[in-house]
């Protein structure tokens, strides 16, 4: 190819790349904060919490906020399920009780793993006691895959 034009060829394709960055398509594709458009069902969400880390846990919780926000809060349904180490983030004297209260008025679920109660229970003679309003299930695993099988995404972090 000649020296004039290959230059030609480049200046071509630096001029298509600048049109293509004042396209209107580009500007939809922005980072933003408001509802997705496009999100005309519901969002279902169910989060796995098996973990007593409490950086782990305070991401689980902004991690919700952050998808109400996106969503919309009445355009997504979350539930949080604990089992395992991660049950005393459910505990009443969990770090995050006013953080999960809060989130329990805006209707995402908390649900703890009650095998996970029993064993702590046969182990140390009483059972944890819960936030209140948190629910309860058998098998917390079987409560995910549930979730699942309904058709909710999933989320361990």
């Amino acid at each position: 190819m000649r020296p004039h034009a290959l230059a030609s060829l480049a200046l071509s394709c630096c001029l298509c790349l600048s049109l293509a960055s004042l396209s209107p398509s580009f500007a939809t594709e922005s980072n933003t904060t408001q509802p997705v458009a496009a999100a005309t069902q519901t969002q279902r969400l169910v989060i796995q919490v098996n973990k007593e880390n409490a950086e782990l846990q305070d991401h689980v919780l902004s991690n919700i906020v952050n998808l109400q926000k996106y969503f919309g809060i009445d355009n997504i349904e979350i539930e949080v399920v604990a089992y395992g180490p991660g049950i005393w983030f459910l505990t009443a004297d969990s770090t995050y009780k006013p953080r999960i209260e809060s989130l329990m008025l805006q209707n995402v679920v908390f649900t703890a793993c009650g095998n996970t109660l029993d064993t702590i229970a046969a182990k140390d003679g009483k059972r944890p006691a819960l936030i209140e309003g948190v629910e309860t299930t058998q098998a917390g695993i079987a409560r995910i895959m549930e979730r699942q099988q309904q058709g909710w995404n999933y989320l361990s972090p």
